[in-house]
Formats: structure tokens, C-alpha cells, sequence
């Protein structure tokens, strides 16, 4: 009987010592180290929507909302990733152990860029105008004048709609509190304008920068469907990549060999909150013979966007093809 006791006790100690509790319960460093054992993004995200409810200190909740709002906007889960930094934003607490270190503040500007991710400029014009406008940090205060200007883009229907924050972002460029931001701020003005004489600013003296790589062509415009929702001035155009070469192009795989190419079924060119604007882009591309139409999509905040389409080829190639065109596209499946 005492031998059973002993086990028993034994048992129990070893189950209790890999338990993932704290004194106050689940650890979110427990549930985001399980987490990145998942097979897929996507699971991950499930498990620690699951094992949030079962946190008992803010502080472990708070850090758990945090890391699943990462993988959310990795997922490109924009108005889901929104929702998980307010809410980790909204909790009034402290790092928790072993999980990286972010203040509210930040918190609400990761909020703000979401949601201008998605388009929703309402919810970020909400998040723009509470207590984090009145920051004391001159790095917040420089991203609040910024997503400003980007939510006033997002708004814009045509391009006499664009002036005023065009006007706005040229200023910043000369402002000394908004240097931090001048490589985002000049992509921004190429973008939306197509003037090379910012693109040619990028590449001059931010050449490292993220932003000098896609002015460059090493990295795919469009990071997010913000871009979509603005309208353009001008025309940017990509250089055809740092690395573009002959012998670059030798050590590809066979673009005829279907086992290495990506099988995408639709290319989207463009996203609009208006349905003429849809149009427009839709005809032009068939202007060029591309079989562009148009669809719908209704997105959380309630807002139906019309999105236009072309699909992929018989060749494979439609990518290709509507870039050398002069469009700007991504796959969507």
C-alpha cells in the first residue's frame, strides 16, 4: 500500500512539474512555444485563440494577444490582427516573462496599420484619435502624422482627392521629427505619383532600406492591399531587380516544367471601394487583351470592395505578361 502511495505521489509530482502554470496560471510563452510546433501558420493561430480564454494574468493574456496578432497580419488576416492588438492594448498590464517587450502605444499604432491594411480607415481613424494621440514619444507622434496621411489615401476616390495629402507627406520630408519615417514617406509620394526623382532618393540614401528594394524590383510592390485602395497620379515603375541577369536567369528552374512552378488560378490587379474605379481598371486591361472581370468581396467592417481579376493562362505566364504591361498584380489563390 505505501509503495502504491509513493507512485502515486510520483506520478503526480512529474505531471504537475511539466505542467505550463505559473503562479497564475498558463504562460504565454508556454502556449507560443506550442504553438511554433504546429504544422501550419494557420493551426497556430486556432491553438492560441483556444488557450487564451484559459489565461488567468492579464499580463500572460496580454502577450499572448500580441504574438497571435503577428501571425495574423503574416497571415494577412488584417482586420483579425487589428482586433488582437486592440485587445492586447485594452489590458492594462505589464510584459509578461520571456515574451518580447511593447507598449500600448505601439500596440495601438500596429492596430491602426491593420486596419489601414484592410482598408478600414473608420476603425483607424477611431484608433488615431484616441489617448495615444496625445503621446509624449516623438517616434509614435511621427507614425500618427503618417497613418494620418495614409487614411486620408485610403478615403481618396480620384486623384483630385490625393492633393492635400500629397501636399502633407512632401512636407514631412523636411520636418526633422519625421526623418525616422522619410524612406516610407518617399515611397509613398513614388508610389502614388510615379515621380523617379523620389525613387531616385530611396535608392541614393536609404540603399539598404526595404523600401530601396522595391523601388529596385527586388521585392514585389503591393505589401498590402492598402495600396490598392489609392488612387495614382502617375505610374511607378519597378526596376526589373538588383539581381536580374543572364546567368541569374540560367540558374531558374525551366519556366516549362510544371513541378517547380507555383499553381495560381487568379491574378488580382486591383481592389476598390468603388465600383467605377473597378471598372475602369477592368476595361483598360481588356483594352490590352487581358480577360479581366470583376468581383466582390464584403469584408468585416462591413465595407463590399470590388476586386478585379485576371486568371491564369494555359502557359503559366500571366504574371509575367501583365507586368511587362505595366500592371501591378498578386495572387490570390
Amino acid at each position: 500500500m505505501r509503495i502504491k502511495k509513493l507512485l502515486s505521489a510520483f506520478v503526480f509530482a512529474s505531471v504537475f512539474a511539466v505542467l505550463p502554470l505559473n503562479a497564475d496560471g498558463l504562460t504565454a510563452k508556454f502556449v507560443t512555444t506550442e504553438a511554433a510546433k504546429k504544422d501550419s501558420v494557420d493551426e497556430s493561430v486556432e491553438y492560441i485563440k483556444n488557450q487564451i480564454p484559459k489565461m488567468t494574468s492579464a499580463a500572460e493574456k496580454r502577450s499572448a494577444y500580441i504574438f497571435l496578432a503577428g501571425l495574423q497580419e503574416q497571415l494577412s488576416y488584417y482586420d483579425d490582427a487589428q482586433k488582437s492588438y486592440a485587445q492586447a492594448a485594452g489590458i492594462a498590464a505589464g510584459d509578461a516573462d520571456g515574451m518580447p517587450k511593447k507598449s500600448n502605444e505601439r500596440l495601438v499604432l500596429d492596430a491602426i496599420r491593420c486596419a489601414l491594411s484592410s482598408g478600414d480607415y473608420a476603425t483607424a481613424d477611431s484608433y488615431l484619435n484616441s489617448a495615444v494621440r496625445n503621446s509624449k514619444n516623438p517616434d509614435v507622434q511621427a507614425y500618427i502624422k503618417l497613418y494620418t496621411q495614409w487614411s486620408a489615401l485610403c478615403k481618396a476616390d480620384s486623384v483630385a482627392d490625393l492633393q492635400e495629402p500629397l501636399v502633407m507627406l512632401q512636407a514631412y520630408l523636411k520636418v526633422e521629427s519625421m526623418q525616422s519615417l522619410k524612406s516610407v514617406i518617399l515611397l509613398t509620394l513614388w508610389y502614388i505619383t510615379g515621380d523617379t526623382s523620389y525613387s531616385k532618393e530611396i535608392t541614393q540614401k536609404y540603399p539598404a532600406s526595404m523600401e530601396a528594394a522595391i523601388v529596385k524590383g527586388d521585392i514585389q510592390m503591393l505589401p498590402t492591399p492598402f495600396w490598392f485602395f489609392v488612387p495614382k497620379s502617375g505610374e511607378a515603375e519597378q526596376g526589373s531587380g538588383t539581381y536580374a541577369s543572364d546567368t541569374a536567369a540560367v540558374s531558374r528552374p525551366d519556366s516549362s516544367d510544371s513541378s517547380d512552378k507555383a499553381t495560381f488560378s487568379k491574378w488580382q490587379l486591383g481592389l476598390f471601394r468603388t465600383e467605377s474605379n473597378a471598372k475602369l481598371l477592368a476595361e483598360e486591361a481588356k483594352s490590352k487583351g487581358f480577360p479581366a472581370y470583376i468581383t466582390t468581396e464584403k469584408r468585416g467592417s462591413g465595407t463590399t470592395y470590388f476586386i478585379v481579376l485576371v486568371n491564369e493562362n494555359a502557359a503559366g505566364n500571366m504574371a509575367d505578361q501583365l507586368r511587362n504591361a505595366g500592371y501591378d498584380c498578386y495572387a490570390i489563390e
